[in-house]
């Protein structure tokens, strides 16, 4: 699609003359480019997350896109990349004071565009980092509100994957009739929709559950 705009506007600004058709085409270009590097990076954070090494291009591409998408005026774009560039200094670097000032921003920019894919997002990560500071009860709400998003959205896989940290938190503070509930609905969604990764964290998660 964008491709083929761009090239009808080579072709107004190569027989028309028409100069405002190249800038219009350098935009239509650079939004490819944002998108392209968005999904190059996404799949260099699966592989990590699938246990391989950091992958020194990751970084760079959500920056690149973020730079991108800002050059283009596209906020929501540029809400998908602060927080991809979020995700990597959270789960890849391990650096919480540079994540959470760029999931802060996803998450203002997501909401503003409409964007409730990456507003799950956002706030799951949110609740990751409350949960691993001791916040409970901030981990609690900003799960549980990324699954009601999910669940909105048609993730089972997804809130499979947000009860997963909600099964720890409930062990945590002694609700253990609730761990054992939230459990069995994650391994039904899980199967479900053939989240066989997620499944072997649900049942992770089960083994906590004291009986």
């Amino acid at each position: 699609m964008w491709i083929e705009r761009a090239k009808g506007l080579y072709e107004r600004g190569i027989y028309a003359g028409d100069d405002a058709a190249l800038a219009a085409s350098d935009r239509e270009l650079d939004a490819v480019e944002a998108a392209l590097c968005l999904a190059r990076g996404r799949v260099l954070h699966v592989r990590f997350v699938q246990g391989g090494e950091a992958d020194p291009r990751e970084l760079p591409l959500f920056e690149r896109a973020g730079a991108l998408f800002r050059a283009v005026g596209d906020r929501r774009g540029e809400g998908e990349s602060a927080f991809w560039e979020g995700c990597y200094h959270q789960v890849v670097a391990g650096d919480l004071d540079r994540a959470l000032p760029l999931l802060r921003r996803a998450g203002e920019l997501a909401a503003e565009t409409g964007d409730l894919v990456t507003l799950a997002e956002v706030l799951r990560h949110q609740g990751i980092a409350a949960h691993r500071s001791g916040r409970l009860d901030e981990a609690r709400e900003r799960l549980t509100e990324s699954s009601r998003l999910r669940r909105e959205l048609g993730s089972p896989a997804g809130v499979a994957s947000n009860q997963v940290g909600l099964i720890h938190i409930a062990v945590a503070q002694g609700r253990h009739d609730e761990a054992l509930a939230l459990a069995d609905e994650a391994r039904a969604l899980a199967e479900s929709c053939g989240a066989d990764r997620v499944a072997v964290h649900v049942e992770e998660a089960r083994a906590t559950i004291p009986t």
